[in-house]
């Protein structure tokens, strides 16, 4: 006998002026059942998701939960009626403890009724039902990531959520994390729990999944059962088209353009700073750069970018000394950068396509004695659109109103074009869908192969196996050594992530 649906989304149609973002969609999900949510950037899963949560009111169509209509427009209606959802980037608070994380918004936390010691005693029982190991007294900001994951999950039961929505919730776990992660939902799935999965992650949706509903353009174009497709089937009907993987050729290593010899850099705040690293990049390779975030990537990313300097040990560009490191001389140097935040860092949001191209290039390449020369910097930023297919009315737009994945084309663009000698590619592909990881994957190859050295920092293993021709592991801003392409799994790679192997190492 089939399970009973709990949620039902029907004929759902949202616009925004001339953009249809969602175009009658009807979806439905049953009691102790998996339903994957698939689409590219842009197909309309987080406006879905939105006018569910009721912070977006449906143009048509009704959400049912539970055989009941939930009002639109109102955010906690959805949680009342028994929703939750953990999002990709955590919403906790570091200097609380876990208890008072998955209290806040129940009660006041300074009223003397609050019931800790019930709360405490129900989490705890929480815990041990769905193997979310986690103490109540711990404070937030020494948890590690896979345990403030726990934590959101926890907030959620406690809050009597019966349908979870986890939004790309593998994105910043190691391979361990997502193992124990998965181990939960199959528990949870088994006391009755029903969830929407969210992820670009085809394999774990294959694992995890019951059945999949792919999005394009707004509209559902397929639902499938996981058992009876493949992922290479789920990719196509994403994009409307197979999607092809990027062939990685051998690569051809040239001299050492970048060298990090023992370097330690003060941490920043609560940021770990660099312990002691040495690091060669050379050219005509890919060097990845793999652990959890907040392990010392960040550190070397803003080294590589001239933002912060070595307080002890050596850079060298090229062979020789680096003594005055500054963003610009970075730039001048023909280091070229992928940020790790498209948004905050990568693009200032109300400019214009054509004035964020030339952001880091335009006093050496659109400047003349002092005056702007826009018409170059206009045929650069129309060159960028046409070349990297960046989908947009043109390049007067502003950046805000392009989805994800065309901004990144048109930073890839920004920083491709003339042609680097080292490129830092931080999360190049984060929150991308499948034919924009591909599109970025090939272009980062085709410039390894034309002599760039690219260091790529990824928390996907994946892509870091993928593309990297050797790989170091980053763990307490500590750097392992470099493992060839292929000589290591994803196991052996997620232990290093986890710190061991360098007490061995050292």
């Amino acid at each position: 006998m089939s399970q009973p649906v709990v949620l039902r989304l029907s004929g759902i149609t949202k616009r925004f002026g001339a953009l249809l973002a969602n175009a009658g969609i009807s979806l439905s999900l049953c009691r102790g059942e998996v339903v994957a949510l698939l689409g590219e950037n842009g197909a309309g899963k987080t406006t879905l998701m939105n006018i569910l949560f009721g912070h977006y009111v449906a143009d048509e169509g009704t959400v049912e939960v539970f055989g009941q209509p939930l009002p639109p427009g109102h955010p906690r209606a959805a949680l009342a009626a028994g929703v939750g959802m953990v999002h990709q980037h955590f919403t906790l608070a570091d200097n609380l403890t876990v208890l008072e994380n998955i209290l806040l918004g129940t009660a006041p936390l300074w009223r003397p009724s609050l019931g800790r010691r019930a709360a405490r005693a129900r989490i705890e029982a929480l815990s041990r039902d769905f193997g979310l190991a986690v103490h109540p007294d711990a404070r937030v900001g020494t948890l590690s990531v896979g345990e403030r994951q726990r934590v959101e999950i926890l907030k959620a039961l406690y809050r009597d959520a019966r349908i979870l929505i986890l939004d790309e919730p593998t994105a910043v776990l190691t391979p361990q994390e997502t193992e124990a992660l998965f181990r939960t939902l199959k528990l949870a799935v088994a006391k009755g729990l029903s969830i929407i999965f969210i992820s670009h992650k085809l394999h774990e949706v294959m694992g995890v999944a019951d059945r999949c509903v792919v999005l394009r353009h707004g509209r559902v174009v397929g639902e499938v059962a996981t058992a009876e497709t493949d992922r290479h089937r789920l990719a196509a009907l994403m994009v409307g088209e197979e999607v092809v993987p990027p062939a990685v050729a051998p690569p051809q290593p040239g001299p050492v353009l970048l060298r990090l010899d023992r370097v330690t850099t003060p941490a920043q705040g609560s940021a770990t700073g660099l312990r002691g690293v040495s690091l060669d990049l050379r050219a005509g390779t890919i060097t990845g750069l793999a652990g959890v975030s907040g392990n010392g990537q960040a550190a070397l990313s803003d080294l590589v970018s001239g933002l912060v300097r070595p307080s002890e040990g050596r850079l060298e560009l090229a062979g020789a000394d680096v003594a005055h490191w500054t963003p610009r001389t970075a730039v001048a140097s023909g280091i070229a950068r992928i940020p790790e935040d498209r948004h905050s860092t990568g693009t200032i949001a109300d400019f214009t396509l054509t004035e964020n191209a030339i952001l880091e290039g335009y006093r050496s390449r659109f400047a003349k004695g002092g005056w702007m020369d826009w018409r170059a910097a206009r045929g650069f930023a129309q060159s960028i659109i046409a070349t990297y297919d960046v989908r947009c009315p043109g390049p007067e737009t502003r950046i805000r109103l392009l989805s994800g994945g065309n901004m990144q084309k048109l930073i890839l663009g920004r920083v491709l074009e003339p042609g680097p000698r080292i490129i830092l590619a931080n999360q190049p592909v984060r929150g991308l869908d499948i034919g924009a990881i591909t599109y970025v994957h090939s272009r980062l190859l085709k410039a390894r192969d034309e002599g760039a050295a690219v260091i790529l920092i990824s928390e996907d293993l994946d892509e870091i196996m993928a593309l990297s021709d050797t790989v170091h592991v980053m763990s307490e801003g500590r750097l392992s050594p470099g493992f060839a392409r292929g000589t290591m799994s994803q196991t052996e790679l997620g232990l290093w992530m986890a710190g061991h192997g360098f007490a061995d190492a050292a």
